[in-house]
């Protein structure tokens, strides 16, 4: 019962107050006082299989490859190692993120700038600020970051992924200040290093432990500085689009890059995040437009969603 009032209750906040999200009001606001749930998984059905392969089709749960200290699940590690060259070609394996990614930005500058008091419109609204990408990859968003004025680190568990990204940013002088290391989320807390805003997009839904990935997160996060997570719905819609079609029909992805049971539902997250001293205080959606081949931001999280939260002061 409480997962579904909870349920009810995101879909009733995340409702937009602007048709344009360029508006520096939010377009969704989360505001909990209290959020009761017994447990830390909801009740969603496991969606049928087909031929019965897709859901299965990395093996085991990631979940049982969680280690002490680390969030990483080495399967997804060599998936993206097998595919790490391909970064950069906006027609390859990386294309949906590399079409999602200006949607992305656009909830990244407007809700970030909001947070810092800093001016949307100018060219290097972030200049002062410290970011880390975690889980950068090829550094896709990286870079576009570091010319909106940021102090860039980008950090990734594939050493393949690290080296296309520095190779990458050197061709730039406006991109090449970025520091890009071969490392993981809980390694970085154990240096005590601290950013201003931390950004996994795209990334929760590869790690073995999201718990415990979320509290590397918050660790990396100064007091009242900003978290940014986006992810895939746990959803039968998300299972059609973002596996069934998006793998194995339009293959747009390799098979096996998701897997349906790794997802987060919105109010998991949010619980989750809570859990790490985050708080959410806007999510957005992301639906893709066939016709225009474009993604927009909505108020439909059924698929891919985005949030931004603030760390709790300590």
């Amino acid at each position: 019962m409480a997962s579904k009032l909870l349920l009810s209750r995101l879909r009733t906040l995340a409702k937009p107050t602007h048709h344009r999200f360029i508006n520096p009001t939010p377009i969704f606001t989360l505001k909990y006082q209290t959020l009761v749930h017994s447990r830390p998984y909801s009740d969603a059905p496991q969606p049928p299989p087909i031929d019965s392969k897709p859901p299965s089709i990395n093996g085991d749960n990631p979940l049982k490859n969680k280690k002490i200290s680390s969030s990483l699940n080495q399967t997804e590690l060599a998936k993206f190692s097998a595919i790490a060259e391909t970064w950069w070609d906006a027609e390859g394996p990386f294309k949906p993120l590399h079409v999602m990614n200006p949607t992305r930005l656009a909830f990244i500058r407007s809700t970030l700038c909001r947070h810092f008091g800093k001016d949307p419109n100018c060219a290097k609204p972030f200049e002062g600020l410290k970011f880390v990408d975690v889980g950068c990859g090829g550094g896709i968003l990286s870079e576009p970051l570091a010319r909106m004025g940021a102090t860039v680190t980008g950090i990734d568990a594939v050493e393949k992924n690290i080296k296309i990204a520095q190779l990458h940013a050197d061709l730039d002088p406006g991109t090449s200040s970025i520091e890009y290391l071969c490392t993981t989320a809980e390694k970085l807390v154990e240096d005590q290093r601290k950013f201003d805003a931390v950004l996994a997009l795209e990334v929760i839904e590869h790690v073995a432990d999201h718990a415990e990935f979320c509290k590397s997160l918050s660790a990396l996060t100064v007091s009242n500085g900003a978290t940014v997570i986006s992810t895939i719905n746990r959803s039968m819609r998300a299972y059609a689009t973002a596996i069934v079609v998006a793998e194995y029909i339009l293959n747009w992805l390799p098979r096996g890059t998701h897997q349906w049971s790794s997802f987060l539902t919105p109010e998991e997250l949010v619980l989750i995040l809570q859990r790490a001293s985050i708080s959410v205080q806007e999510m957005a959606g992301f639906v893709y437009n066939p016709l225009i081949g474009k993604w927009s931001l909505f108020d439909d999280i059924g698929v891919n969603f985005i949030v931004y939260g603030t760390k709790d002061s300590e």
